[in-house]
């Protein structure tokens, strides 16, 4: 029979043991942990590649350029003509439109004929004028004659000044009815009793192009109406939209390249001719812009992009290809020693002919210039193991 103190102690031994055994485990663990830590997070951002995999990845190296880096300025806005270019044609005295063969588009000349219009009145008009006339050439006779018979004192000095009054009325009178006529397009001097017209002519008065056509034939307008509407595009800009922080950047005289949505392949060159100063509630102020050379497919109100290059500045640059984003950021890889190459984040600023601004500061190091993304894919590979 075993005695119970000595089976109490060979308890107690292998207990001990036992504790001293998991306590050796888990410092050995814990040294083996802190001893990687260090290894890891210096290699992190290192990735050697084979011979072969050198091969493959075509990879090129260069130094940091300085080069002229322009800001390009991305506006949008529109097409538009000032208020002295948009013509509507309206009948000054009323009248109906008897015929026209102008539609939307169709381009005019300066004192082409658009629209015949015919009304009474105008017969009315030339009636009054050619007896208005008449009468002032038998008043200018009646005052001579006065003149002559108060001369010899034979008349009275009233009916002198009865057929001067005569005569200086019905000339105002005629004066008045002269305008009217070439109010509606008729010449005075070539009106006579043999050839009055219940019609006039409607001419353009300026070269450009039909953007509206009111109302049909028969249709009767009234002076206040506007039967057709032209557009001088001799002066039809852009107006872009810019925000108040990009105003000073911006002067006289830049060029501006625009293109709309539909055809974006296509530029069309313009200067800024004019820069605004009323800002807007959104802080914003409007830019026009004259084209070089006006093309007719742009029309009025149409939505146009625009770039203007400013801030021309030298600048540390870098093959486009040599910047790679990875999960928000931009990073390089510079040469180490062989193959293995360093990623660095960087702050990356404009783009501009294959050529990226660093502005970040960076060492004379060789920087991969080609076959960056094969290291970024290299590198992002080994992490996730």
């Amino acid at each position: 029979m075993n005695n119970p103190n000595q089976s109490l102690l060979i308890k107690t031994i292998c207990l001990s043991a036992l504790i001293l055994n998991s306590i050796f485990f888990i410092s050995c663990g814990t040294e083996k942990t802190e001893a990687q830590k260090p290894e890891e997070k210096g290699e992190q951002n290192l990735v050697t590649l084979s011979e072969a995999q050198f091969k493959n990845a075509g990879i090129q190296t260069g130094k940091v350029e300085t080069k002229a880096v322009s800001d390009v300025l991305k506006l949008n806005g529109s097409i538009e003509v000032p208020p002295q270019n948009l013509i509507s044609i309206s009948i000054p005295l009323g009248g109906y439109l008897k015929s026209t063969n102008m539609l939307p588009g169709t381009i005019v000349k300066k004192g082409q004929e658009i629209a015949i219009i015919e009304d009474p009145q105008y017969i009315q008009l030339q009636q009054e004028y050619l007896v208005t006339k008449a009468k002032l050439a038998y008043s200018e006779q009646e005052q001579n004659r006065q003149k002559e018979l108060n001369k010899e004192k034979a008349g009275s000095d009233k009916a002198l000044q009865m057929a001067e009054a005569e005569f200086k009325s019905l000339k105002i009178i005629l004066a008045g009815f002269a305008e009217k006529l070439r109010l509606i397009g008729l010449d005075p001097t070539r009106l006579n009793e043999n050839n009055i017209s219940r019609q006039i002519r409607i001419r353009s008065s300026i070269n450009g192009y039909v953007s509206k056509v009111n109302g049909n034939i028969g249709s009767y307008f009234s002076p206040s109406d506007v039967l057709i509407e032209l557009i001088d595009p001799s002066d039809v800009h852009l107006t872009l939209t810019v925000f108040e922080k990009d105003l000073g950047k911006l002067k006289q005289g830049q060029t501006a390249i625009a293109f709309s949505n539909n055809n974006p392949g296509k530029k069309y060159t313009s200067k800024i001719s004019l820069i605004g100063r009323d800002l807007s509630a959104e802080r914003t102020a409007e830019i026009h812009c004259h084209f070089e050379l006006f093309d007719k497919s742009l029309a009025p109100g149409m939505y146009m992009n625009a770039e203007i290059t400013v801030n021309n500045t030298q600048e540390q640059v870098l093959p486009e290809k040599s910047v790679v984003s990875f999960e928000g950021k931009n990073y390089i890889f510079s040469e180490k020693t062989g193959r293995t190459f360093e990623m660095t984040e960087v702050s990356t600023g404009n783009t501009e002919n294959g050529f990226t601004a660093i502005n970040t500061n960076l060492s004379t190091n060789r920087i991969v210039t080609h076959g960056a993304y094969s290291l970024l894919m290299q590198l992002k590979n080994l992490s996730e193991e």
